[in-house]
């Protein structure tokens, strides 16, 4: 938005006697992704568009048309007129990204490159350093208020413990930022498969893990979990829109290999040392902390396996997949997919939702806190 602006593809236009401030031409628009190069053709950079019309960041200046036309037509980024939905999450999002971005803009910044247990890490801070700076610079008023803020970035995935085994404190503990707002991201991020498919029948949910070895013979995936054995599984991996392109109806890929399992081979055994009900996860005080996880997935899939029901559990996580990532960990519990509460559902009808969502998932889990 801030690039077109400069370009002055976004300015004040007039139409039938009619003058429609900080818009932009469709067509206009769809030239200018092409040529520089944010997108590879019109056919995407459309898409794309389209992606940013669904999730409510432009929209037509007279919102007479729901879908982004590639024509002499008037469209407005929500951010310019004032009509971008502030949900709590983009709330949360956006004031993580302005403390960041203060963060590393100030000499001397709290932010840097810190060691524990001989491991470094980037964008560090410690718990107390944190809340002093947001008190010195004006963020909060008080101790207090920092902590709950702190908090609220934690849940929402912006900053965690470098160890990921504590919540936010007022104390020593050495947090980091785990999201890099100044990492450059492409448009093309954004494109997703939208056609609609069907479940085929699993005793895993089968849309999510990643395949490790390009070798179509060999179909082994890894089911991880922390400081033990990595178990190998036989799973299916989810296909990509070339491999779709010859079959509209076919969700899974075409080698005679990459097909469901029989139930024997699928590692049915949960990662749980316990059964956990809904009751305990929700009770006050209980040893849980909420997480939000933005994960977005790539050609083959998300890289994690849910199982279970009420609450369904993360049973299995590729460490080289999107949900590793965005900071999914094996025996995490599902609270919520893409704003839909979960914990009553079983794993087939999560599995649905994400199936049919958005490629962009958003996840709120729930972990134990050691």
């Amino acid at each position: 938005r801030l690039r077109l602006h400069d370009g002055k593809l976004i300015k004040d236009r007039r139409y039938h006697l009619r003058t429609y401030p900080n818009c932009f031409v469709a067509k206009e628009l769809t030239d200018w992704l092409v040529g520089h190069k944010e997108a590879p053709d019109r056919e995407s950079a459309i898409r794309l568009m389209q992606k940013l019309m669904d999730h409510y960041i432009i929209h037509h200046v007279c919102d007479e048309h729901s879908d982004y036309k590639d024509a002499k037509l008037l469209y407005r980024f929500r951010k310019d007129d004032g009509t971008f939905p502030l949900s709590k999450d983009v709330k949360v999002f956006m004031r993580g990204q302005s403390l960041y971005e203060k963060l590393v803009s100030v000499e001397e910044s709290i932010l840097k490159v810190r060691e524990e247990n001989s491991v470094k890490y980037q964008r560090t801070f410690l718990g107390s350093e944190m809340i002093d700076w947001l008190i010195q610079e004006g963020e909060v008023e008080n101790r207090q208020e920092a902590v709950e803020l702190g908090r609220a970035l934690l849940e929402h995935g912006i900053i965690q413990h470098v160890s990921n085994r504590h919540h936010f404190f007022d104390s020593d503990i050495l947090y980091q930022f785990w999201i890099n707002f100044r990492r450059r991201r492409r448009l093309t991020e954004l494109l997703s498969e939208n056609s609609s498919r069907a479940l085929s029948e699993s005793p895993d949910s089968p849309f999510c893990l990643r395949k490790l070895n390009p070798d179509p013979g060999n179909t082994s995936f890894l089911s991880v979990q922390t400081n033990k054995e990595i178990k190998v599984v036989s799973a299916v991996r989810r296909s990509s829109i070339t491999s779709l392109s010859g079959n509209s109806n076919s969700y899974f890929s075409a080698p005679p290999t990459l097909v469901f399992p029989p139930v024997a081979e699928c590692n049915p055994k949960s990662v749980l040392k316990r059964p956990v009900t809904n009751e305990e996860l929700l009770s006050p005080g209980a040893p849980y902390v909420k997480k939000t996880l933005t994960i977005v997935g790539d050609a083959v899939g998300w890289g994690f396996v849910v199982r279970g029901g009420r609450p369904c559990h993360i049973q299995a996580v590729d460490p080289g997949g999107p949900a590793a990532a965005a900071g999914m960990k094996v025996c995490q519990f599902v609270f919520s997919v893409n704003g839909v509460y979960v914990l009553h559902l079983d794993y087939q009808t999560i599995s649905s939702l994400i199936m049919t969502g958005p490629r962009t998932l958003v996840m709120e889990v729930m972990e134990a806190i050691e």
